[in-house]
């Protein structure tokens, strides 16, 4: 008897610890407290948005999150440049009475911003230089899509081009993401949040 009441304790904690999570990357939740604090952080503040809107949203995040353990599978956060610029962030972010007042809202901050230096800078390597500074790709890739590009030459468009081959690049690197690391979402639970 003992034994099946713990079994049933058990498995209510561990329900209930995946059932505050919208999705989880490689094994790792995400939670959806953290989800809605990004949300409402880039939507002023407004917390009611459909499911559809919050789906599309959840997808562009776990994007995000992706890259950012890409980076740090790769050192990124080890880098001694990156180390000095959260180290100053993390000091300045302290003389901020509103934010250092507020333990979660502090940590939730410094999170952010570690993961979104750590996005640009692997963003920058494994993309935007890439399509500016290897001139045989970028024609090759105009090459393959003249039909995209009859209003001018190469040479005319190439702002143009640079982007729509960032923007493959991008798609290529997160679909390889999905690939390495398991991405699963819980429905039922962004569900919960949807107030429209």
């Amino acid at each position: 008897m003992r034994k099946t009441y713990c079994i049933i304790i058990f498995s209510l904690t561990f329900a209930g610890a995946f059932a505050q999570n919208v999705a989880s990357i490689n094994g790792k939740p995400v939670g959806s407290k953290e989800f809605m604090w990004v949300y409402k952080k880039n939507h002023s503040g407004v917390a009611n948005a459909a499911f559809k809107e919050l789906e599309d949203y959840l997808n562009l995040y776990l994007n995000f999150k992706l890259k950012v353990l890409d980076a740090i599978e790769m050192g990124f956060d080890k880098d001694t440049a990156y180390l000095t610029e959260i180290k100053n962030y993390e000091a300045a972010l302290r003389t901020r009475k509103k934010i250092s007042n507020t333990k979660a809202t502090y940590s939730m901050v410094l999170n952010e911003y570690k993961n979104a230096v750590l996005m640009f800078n692997i963003s920058e390597l494994k993309v935007w230089d890439k399509a500016q500074n290897d001139e045989d790709q970028l024609r090759s890739f105009y090459e393959r899509n003249k039909l995209f590009y009859k209003d001018g030459s190469f040479e005319e468009l190439k702002g143009k081009i640079i982007n729509d081959y960032q923007d493959v690049l991008e798609r290529e690197w997160v679909v390889a993401l999905r690939k390495k690391y398991p991405v699963k979402v819980y429905e039922a639970e962004l569900r919960k949040l949807a107030k429209l």
